[in-house]
């Protein structure tokens, strides 16, 4: 379950937070200027600063995602299911009665 919750999280950052970095690299590789527009007039950004930023998430992202497939396989290879006391068990063959 947390291998689920943890690759959604990177997913959502990704796709929340990674347009405004993909119009950067549009602008670095296209005009090699950035601009912000987020204001009423178009404020001169530093590309190289906006490009590392964007490597940043980028490594969050994958750091996020490769944690959860991690959690994943190791819940599906885990014996925690498998581990169960026989005074624990429930069911039929149970010498104990309920």
């Amino acid at each position: 379950m947390l291998g689920i919750v943890l690759i959604f999280a990177g997913f959502l950052i990704l796709g929340i937070f990674g347009s405004q970095y993909m119009d950067a690299s549009i602008q670095a590789q296209e005009f090699g200027d950035c601009f912000d527009y987020n204001e009423k007039t178009p404020l001169p950004i530093d590309c190289n600063v906006l490009l590392q930023e964007k490597s940043l998430l980028i490594a969050v992202v994958v750091g996020l995602i490769t944690v959860g497939i991690v959690s994943l396989i190791k819940g599906v290879r885990g014996k925690w299911d498998q581990d169960v006391k026989p005074q624990d068990m429930l069911g039929p063959g149970n010498s104990q009665n309920l």
